[in-house]
């Protein structure tokens, strides 16, 4: 069986601390699977810079000057983690047969990769790699990211439990991928959407090596909030249900406080007036809360803007002879030698 040419796409915004080191490791770790005929010799590193305010391109250019088997894709502009993997996958699936995604912190165990690529020889077409445990992270993290799965999973959304973006997938899963056009993409949960044959690898998650983390507790929550909001309506259903039973609640208790008027058991009640009006004022804030995030995304939705914009691209530059890159349709090849900068 010919060996597949791989590509490991590495998303990279403000990683200049720990770029050498990375590129280091997995310079090494693709020269070992090109040994054990795992890969082809053809299989490279794309680094996808998301718009980076440090040295991050330029390492990555420099880099690539230097070793043919480095390639670099730079963004106009920051688009988030999840738009940047979406490039460097696109520009690398015509010239891949798969391709592993994993960030630039190297957390992720870059030796499951072997096995990866064992199953993918056994036909499996997408390969997760899920966390055994949560040794490396915060009480906090922990608790709240295992809260977060449990959830999505109560509201009907298949996630694979303790996978991020570390997953290996063939060249036809990423066409299928391509297909889903919505502007707001919640990767773990679309790529079980694709469907074909795939499977699990477990392994131990390492401390970062350097560097602050990208995702605070702020993109944390927005992240959390953005693959609810794109997977389900049970939010908007849950907000009905209340307001059901609010409704409910209030005609027994209406009922019940005219029996109490003309009885003459009535006594004035401020405390429970004023209480009641926060209660239900501050739901009704909270339902046009989640309301607002739905309409929003219609809103993103209907205006088809990019989801990335690629300023350089010196992957697709260096196709074999024997391999020409033909324009796809409404496609047109720009010369990138003369867009040689490094910021």
């Amino acid at each position: 069986m010919k060996a597949p040419i791989l590509t490991i796409v590495v998303p990279c915004y403000n990683e200049e601390e720990v770029l050498p080191e990375t590129m280091k490791q997995l310079r090494t770790l693709l020269e070992e699977l090109i040994t054990d005929k795992l890969v082809s010799e053809k299989s490279r590193l794309l680094f996808v810079d998301d718009g980076s305010k440090d040295q991050t391109w330029s390492i990555i250019y420099k880099k690539g000057l230097e070793d043919s088997k480095i390639k670099g894709l730079k963004l106009a502009r920051n688009v988030g983690h999840q738009n940047a993997l979406l490039a460097g996958l696109f520009a690398a699936k015509r010239q891949s047969d798969c391709l592993v995604s994993i960030d630039a912190d190297l957390q992720d165990d870059i030796g499951v990769i072997h096995e990866f690529l064992n199953r993918y020889t056994e036909g499996y077409e997408v390969v997760y790699g899920v966390r055994k445990e949560r040794r490396t992270d915060t009480f906090f993290k922990k608790h709240t990211a295992q809260g977060f799965y449990k959830l999505m999973q109560f509201m009907g959304v298949n996630l694979v439990y303790n996978h991020a973006d570390y997953r290996l997938m063939s060249k036809r899963a990423v066409e299928v991928l391509e297909q889903f056009d919505e502007s707001n993409l919640f990767l773990r949960g679309v790529v079980p959407l694709v469907g074909f044959q795939s499977t699990s690898v477990f392994y131990d998650r390492k401390e970062r090596m350097a560097g602050e983390t990208k995702y605070p507790l702020r993109k944390m929550l927005s992240f959390a909030l953005d693959g609810i909001t794109s997977f389900s309506i049970t939010p908007i259903r849950f907000i009905s249900m209340i307001g059901l039973l609010s409704f409910f609640v209030s005609l027994f208790f209406g009922g019940y406080f005219f029996y109490l008027k003309f009885s003459g058991q009535t006594q004035t009640g401020w405390t429970s007036m004023i209480t009641s009006i926060w209660l239900i004022g501050g739901l009704q804030l909270i339902a046009l809360g989640f309301i607002g995030e739905y309409i929003g995304k219609i809103y993103k939705e209907t205006k088809r803007r990019p989801k990335f914009v690629v300023d350089i691209d010196t992957y697709n530059l260096a196709v074999p002879d024997d391999e020409p890159l033909a324009p796809e349709e409404g496609e047109l090849l720009i010369d990138y030698n003369s867009l040689s900068k490094t910021n």
